[in-house]
């Protein structure tokens, strides 16, 4: 088995990436994916030198139950560990086949961030999910001043169960670029949970690519906060329609960080449904990106698809970019966007101060209720690492 890291794999790829990066040249604000983009921050994630390992780092406790596996230190995540009934690792052979395929299928294997993750990504864990199993948390964390190239591949089987939480972390101006495939079989059910804490001097480039048979349920909940610089992309593809996709966002802004999340969602076959909301905080000087595209071409009819993009200003000097983008072809469908960019209601900071609460505490009782919506859909898990109190000490600073 070839279950973590095989050169002979990964060589070709990383060599394939840097002539790619060449090709494609540094992106440029007249290319409409990166109009918004700071583009000084990227290319000193590009020019960090590439870093194999860390020490492993200080973790909360495990999970009681299901499975942890820690990426990027310096022990292959596999060693010792007696994998549940269920997960298996995939053999060098299934690995070649399936390494890639679903950045195919989502459109966005030859983008500048991908092939970045080719250039560089030395490792890549790859599982085959069957029937119902533990839940599995995977921690990221990334030190000093390198970048930390992951890939992870997720194959489940045709019924199988899987809840995940990936957790990022970075510190000392550390930065991550990460590929994440996954590969839902019909019925199968995914609730994806992705947490990434940074210390707001790292970066992260992170791409989550998922493809869908039908009956499948994909359900993913991110909480991003504290990156000086960060991109996020989901990029998601109903296979044959007839599928149930979730997508629930949190990202939070302060200081002068940049944060953008530019997200994807295709259906090429009938019945599909997408239930997606993107909220984001900014504070301070920072900039939070919104880019949400829906593509629903002849074939989806009977599509229902929802997208809501809901932003918070917190400060005068804040900046939001929101930018929802549909593309109909079909004409049986029922499909709704809308984006609203507001501050804090003055009637509700009155109601909440009529009532003896001070206005500190009253800002906070709506933070925090702003952003319950879409922590509460994290997995259980995720409660160990503090998800709100996490995001209230980020506006606080």
């Amino acid at each position: 088995m070839a279950a973590f890291t095989e050169s002979s794999l990964l060589e070709p790829v990383q060599h394939r990436g840097r002539e790619a990066l060449e090709r494609l040249g540094f992106p440029t604000r007249k290319q409409e994916p990166w109009r918004f983009t700071n583009l000084s921050r990227l290319k000193t994630v590009q020019d960090l030198p590439v870093v194999d390992a860390h020490e492993s780092p200080d973790l909360p406790e495990a999970p009681t139950a299901g499975l942890r596996l820690v990426l990027g230190s310096a022990e292959n995540p596999l060693e010792g560990v007696d994998l549940p009934e269920g997960v298996r690792p995939l053999s060098l052979d299934q690995l070649k086949y399936a390494l890639g395929s679903t950045l195919d299928r989502c459109g966005c294997a030859k983008d500048w961030p991908v092939e970045l993750n080719h250039a560089s990504s030395r490792e890549v864990l790859a599982l085959r999910i069957s029937g119902k199993v533990p839940p599995l948390e995977l921690v990221i964390a990334a030190s000093g001043q390198g970048l930390l190239s992951t890939r992870v591949l997720l194959l489940l089987d045709e019924k199988a169960e899987l809840e995940l939480l990936q957790v990022f972390r970075a510190d000392s101006g550390a930065a991550h670029s990460h590929l994440c495939e996954v590969v839902l079989g019909q019925e199968a059910r995914l609730r994806h949970g992705v947490l990434s804490l940074g210390d707001g001097s790292g970066s992260l480039l992170a791409t989550l690519a998922a493809q869908q048979e039908p009956r499948s349920h994909y359900e993913l909940t991110s909480v991003f906060k504290g990156w000086s610089f960060g991109r996020i992309e989901p990029r998601v593809v109903q296979l044959d329609g007839q599928a149930m996709t979730t997508l629930k966002g949190l990202a939070v802004t302060a200081d002068e960080q940049q944060l953008a999340v530019h997200s994807s969602m295709r259906f090429d076959g009938p019945e599909g449904e997408l239930d997606q909301l993107q909220k984001s905080l900014a504070a301070g000087k920072s900039h939070a990106i919104f880019n949400g595209s829906i593509q629903v071409p002849r074939a989806a009819q009977r599509t229902n698809a929802a997208q809501l993009s809901r932003n918070l200003l917190l400060s005068p000097k804040a900046r939001v970019d929101t930018k929802p983008e549909l593309e109909i072809i079909a004409d049986d469908v029922r499909c709704a966007h809308g984006a609203t960019v507001s501050q804090l209601q003055e009637d509700e900071l009155f109601y909440l101060r009529s009532r003896g609460i001070t206005e500190t505490e009253a800002t906070a009782l709506l933070l925090r209720g702003y952003c319950q919506e879409v922590i509460d859909q994290l997995p259980v898990q995720a409660d160990r690492w503090r998800p709100l109190e996490q995001v209230h000490q980020e506006l606080s600073r």
